[in-house]
């Protein structure tokens, strides 16, 4: 507990004194770390902790927030009339009396990240150096950093609801850059988990490597992606990322309440092939965007988005519901008290098929196979998007052949959707940073590997 609850009480009753019909309060004591390596040595490490509240009241649709870092009575209280008295007055309503929610984590952590020694975390970082250096001698540069974030949150609000949640994330960053024959070319990767110190004996630091390297000399030496329209087969885990942003975006309430998705109104009816199911689950246990409580102090659900083609849920927050008049999903998300929440999706996921990833290559006579998906764009009110494929090769005559560099898939979400002809049954999930109206948080992306029967990739015209 941050603040005892009969400060938090008469904090919401200031919120609630001029009319307005909802107030909450979300409490937060973060403590973050970043550590980064380069040249072989610690280049940077930034440490510290972020402690304030968010006060948020509803009048009607219309939403007002504040912040503050002075956590005493006086303070939230003066926090919480300044955002009252710039609504006018009425009526003051009174809060319900605060009902602990019980903390029951399903998730398990190891060593706090002030716990460990930074210097064992720094040779930690070192070893991935010298492990990629080892691996060949083309490499010309390491690049790697270590994230780590403990977040304890407490949240109460006008209709007795009081809520706690302890969240940790690590996350390791890593580039190798190589150089052969006057070409250059880099590869990057990302480990992490919502966890602790359990980290260092999950992740092989050589493997990871090894895999950073050699996808790097392989781009150095692939010939440019062919452009135009051809069947795609995209790889699970990241490969997700298209759904998540093309897709997944317009099925929040953030964008469904605006009329600004093109997924408004479609609810109970067909959009995507029969083959896909998606899923928006924050309940995983250590899933990197799983919750036990969203911030909104909603216990967190697992919402079947669209099943067997058809669409059966939107990802809604609590003035979405309101707006919409759909039940909230616990999906209310916010990097943290400094922006006020919104709906967001927590662990996103295309749900495994029936298909065989090899029977899958050999319906192709000629396509691509995009094995790692990196950054890209997308429009979310069109679910218009642009995904530069990172790692991908030909497939030709039913066989994977040579690799390929410069590819970008391009489409549109819904369209995709409906391309989709098969599921692998090999579901992964991987980790991402998801950024929107209510910041930056991370969400998990994922899917098995699906074939798209037609789908325009951008490369070299011939």
């Amino acid at each position: 507990m941050i603040v005892q609850p009969q400060i938090l009480t008469k904090a919401l009753d200031a919120a609630l004194s001029t009319g307005a019909d909802f107030a909450d309060i979300f409490l937060e004591d973060t403590y973050s770390s970043n550590l980064s390596l380069l040249n072989s040595q610690p280049d940077k490490a930034i440490v510290g902790q972020l402690y304030g509240a968010g006060i948020r009241l509803f009048f009607g649709h219309e939403i007002i927030y504040v912040t503050t870092n002075d956590l005493s009575e006086a303070g939230l209280v003066k926090a919480a009339l300044n955002a009252a008295q710039t609504r006018g007055v009425g009526a003051a309503k009174k809060t319900l009396p605060l009902m602990q929610v019980p903390f029951d984590s399903i998730h398990t952590y190891g060593e706090k990240p002030w716990e460990m020694n930074r210097d064992r975390k720094f040779r930690w970082l070192a070893s991935l150096d010298q492990h990629s250096r080892a691996r060949s001698s083309a490499v010309t540069q390491v690049e790697a950093g270590l994230n780590e974030k403990y977040q304890r949150v407490q949240i109460a609000n006008s209709k007795g609801v009081m809520s706690y949640d302890e969240r940790a994330y690590t996350r390791l960053r890593f580039e190798t850059f190589v150089e052969t024959n006057g070409v250059k070319e880099s590869a990057y990767e990302d480990e992490g988990h919502m966890g602790t110190s359990e980290i260092y004996d999950q992740i092989n630091l050589k493997d990871l490597a090894d895999t950073s390297v050699d996808r790097a000399l392989l781009l150095a030496k692939a010939d440019y992606a062919p452009a135009g329209e051809m069947p795609v087969i995209i790889d699970n885990a990241f490969g997700g990322v298209i759904f998540h942003e093309a897709c997944g975006h317009g099925l929040e309430t953030t964008s469904v309440a605006k009329e600004a998705s093109v997924f408004c109104g479609k609810l109970g009816q067909k959009i995507a092939h029969e083959s896909v199911t998606a899923i928006d689950d924050g309940t995983i246990a250590n899933g990197w965007g799983s919750l036990m409580v969203d911030d909104e102090g909603n216990a967190t659900k697992k919402t079947t988005l669209i099943e067997n083609g058809v669409l059966k849920s939107y990802i809604v927050d609590e003035m979405g519901a309101r707006q919409t008049g759909y039940e909230a999903t616990g999906s209310g998300r916010r990097q943290s008290y400094k922006y006020a929440p919104a709906s967001r999706m927590r662990n996103t996921y295309i749900a495994a098929g029936k298909d065989k990833f090899e029977d899958m290559v050999r319906d192709v006579d000629y396509g691509l196979y995009t094995k790692k998906l990196g950054g890209g764009s997308v429009n979310p009110g069109t679910g218009d998007y642009n995904f530069q494929a990172v790692e991908a090769y030909i497939i030709r005559n039913g066989r994977i052949e040579e690799p390929v560099k410069g590819a970008c898939l391009i489409g549109r979400g819904i369209d995709t959707l409906g391309k989709i002809t098969k599921v692998s049954d090999d579901l992964k999930l991987a980790r991402g940073m998801c950024g929107s109206v209510s910041g930056s948080i991370p969400a998990a992306v994922g899917q098995p590997q699906i074939l798209v029967s037609s789908l325009m990739v951008g490369g070299r015209a011939k």
